[in-house]
């Protein structure tokens, strides 16, 4: 058996040999192309997103304000109330805290605000109206409504009011405050019941409400005190202004007139001075 012979260096020459390259695939590629265009897109769109929210965040601020309703309350007036509420975020300011505001006003009785897409606020006032003009035992005089609220202290910016001077609002205060909601009510039922009748209310100067129970009036040109109990106010004043030239002529001087019973008249003249 003949020996096989074999290579006596055993040794891999690695410098001959070249490593293959790794091509890379699709997925491979595609992975963070992927990944950096998500993170793009996320950066674009919270940059819109920013942009939008801050457009719509001014337009949503109130920069109008709408008022309605108001007739002697001027709207610059309004609007000196609600200073601050322009610049506010409409979704989120508190419009009862500013209805509060307006309520603090004497001349507003009521008041309601409502919100209007894109920036306005309305405002709806309902003011009070006066029924007369209450005196209190001072002697300084002040519109007054049905419930004997002041709204304001008169003077000739209410010259254009045709009101009567109402006594006896504060009777039951000592410190002349008109206050008493009881003889201000009895005052509103009085002009209430004379509106049927606008000839006979503007003859009306004077009221008075000391008594709960017993409404008097004076006439302009008639010096009687009208007394005309707590109801059938309007028929009461008519039946005197019809029986009056016929009064004047039996008593010449009438002090007052007590008309609270319908089947009789009482009349009562000035007293003469007594003789020294």
């Amino acid at each position: 058996m003949s020996a096989v012979a074999a290579p006596a260096d055993r040794r891999f020459r690695r410098a001959h040999v070249k490593p293959a390259r790794r091509k890379r695939t699709w997925r491979a590629m595609a992975g963070p192309a992927i990944r950096y265009g998500v993170a793009s897109a996320i950066v674009g769109l919270a940059i819109y997103r920013g942009a939008q929210v801050s457009a719509t965040a001014h337009l949503l601020q109130v920069n109008r304000i709408v008022v309605h309703g108001n007739e002697r309350l001027s709207r610059g007036e309004v609007l000196a109330v609600l200073s601050g509420l322009r610049g506010e975020s409409l979704l989120w300011t508190d419009l009862d805290s500013w209805r509060r505001r307006l309520l603090a006003s004497p001349w507003v009785r009521d008041a309601a605000l409502r919100r209007s897409l894109p920036s306005t606020v309305e405002v709806v006032v309902s003011e009070r109206q006066p029924i007369g003009i209450g005196r209190n035992n001072g002697g300084d005089m002040y519109l007054v409504d049905e419930r004997g609220v002041i709204i304001d202290q008169y003077g000739p910016q209410y010259a254009d009011f045709d009101l009567p001077i109402i006594d006896g609002l504060s009777a039951v205060n000592q410190d002349g405050s008109l206050t008493d909601e009881r003889r201000a009510e009895l005052a509103a039922r009085l002009t209430a019941a004379l509106k049927a009748k606008p000839q006979v209310a503007r003859r009306v100067s004077q009221i008075d409400v000391t008594d709960l129970h017993n409404v008097s009036v004076i006439l302009s040109g008639d010096a009687a005190v009208i007394q005309l109990g707590e109801d059938q106010f309007l028929p009461r004043l008519q039946a005197y202004l019809e029986l009056a030239q016929a009064l004047r002529e039996r008593v010449a001087d009438i002090d007052y007139v007590d008309l609270r019973f319908d089947d009789r008249i009482y009349v009562k003249p000035v007293p003469r001075p007594k003789r020294k």
